[in-house]
């Protein structure tokens, strides 16, 4: 059990200062936008226009007349800001940040797995390449998985790549068959029972929040499940001063400046993403120096990416009502 700390040690406060007037110099020069999600390294988050989970950050460069979209997060994330704004230059500041979990589907076993069930509806979670985008019907995310699943008219959905995002939907739609992709979080896997349990007794009081990429047996012991947008609106309604905050370690920076009064601890010391915490404010000023990595996707699977991101902008926001036909 860890309560995190939100300064970190590893570069000195006037180096941390430089680099940040760097940044915020250079972002200005370059008309940028930086986008960032939760689980960055805290100094990544003080710089960015945005934070947020993959929906928001999916729709966050849209419209915001930026020439440039710095994407402090993982390759899937920026790809997916590409295949919303085409016309964009933008930088993914680490090549090497990738997602494990997106790395187990792929398009050509994706092509393969549909010809199985020819009559599903493949919904894929964000978290997976264009490639895998351009091959499915319609994309979700962790906050509107559930509703997108209901809204399709398919009684059978493939669901790609996260079993255990899957398993949780399946939970409120028992009237679906839903064919699990064998993928998982690296980082949400690591959690266990024990490891809650034992947190729960040490603070007895305070509401354990999960992540639905979490295992089962651990989704099973929490008092609220949901993505990194619901933490905070929960906690704003909870009389607790407590919370055990059951997603990566980053989570705990927005929460602290949310609720300065409010106590946050985490259930296992295994929560950490290691390509997340690959972007650092060095590199995130190297990328506005050197308009490095621009991301690059085929037009002929943007196209078809983009398509399928948008039917879930649909669906989740702009037609909350609505019903997708068959495809």
């Amino acid at each position: 059990m860890i309560e995190p700390e939100i300064e970190q040690n590893e570069t000195s406060k006037e180096t941390k200062k430089k680099l940040r007037e760097k940044v915020l110099r250079l972002k200005k020069e370059r008309n940028a936008y930086i986008v960032a999600h939760n689980y960055q390294n805290y100094e990544v988050q003080e710089v960015a226009d945005i934070l947020g989970d993959s929906l928001a950050l999916s729709k966050a460069a849209i419209g915001t007349g930026s020439d440039v979209v710095v994407f402090c997060g993982v390759d899937f994330m920026a790809e997916s800001a590409k295949i919303l704004n085409p016309e964009k230059k933008v930088l993914l500041p680490v090549r090497e940040a990738d997602c494990p979990m997106a790395l187990m589907a792929t398009g050509e076993r994706l092509r393969e797995k549909k010809k199985e069930y020819p009559d599903a509806a493949v919904v894929c979670y964000v978290n997976s390449s264009a490639e895998v985008k351009a091959e499915s019907d319609i994309a979700c995310t962790s906050s509107n998985a559930i509703k997108i699943v209901k809204s399709l008219p398919h009684k059978q959905i493939l669901f790609v790549p996260d079993k255990n995002l899957g398993h949780y939907v399946q939970r409120f739609c028992p009237e679906k068959e839903i064919i699990l992709w064998q993928g998982f979080c690296t980082t949400h896997i690591r959690i266990t029972p024990e490891e809650v349990l034992a947190t729960k007794a040490k603070y007895p009081n305070a509401p354990f929040i999960v992540h639905p990429e979490c295992p089962p047996a651990v989704i099973d012991l929490a008092d609220h499940v949901c993505a990194t947008s619901g933490f905070s609106p929960f906690i704003s309604k909870s009389q607790a001063d407590t919370f055990i905050i059951g997603t990566e370690v980053g989570m705990i920076y927005k929460l602290k400046k949310d609720f300065p009064n409010k106590r946050f601890v985490m259930p296992t010391e295994h929560f950490v993403c290691q390509t997340m915490k690959m972007t650092t404010l060095g590199w995130v000023a190297h990328s506005l120096e050197t308009l490095e990595h621009d991301i690059q996707i085929p037009e002929d699977i943007r196209r078809r990416a983009e398509v399928t991101l948008k039917r879930m902008m649909d669906v989740s926001n702009d037609h909350p009502n609505a019903v997708i036909a068959s495809y």
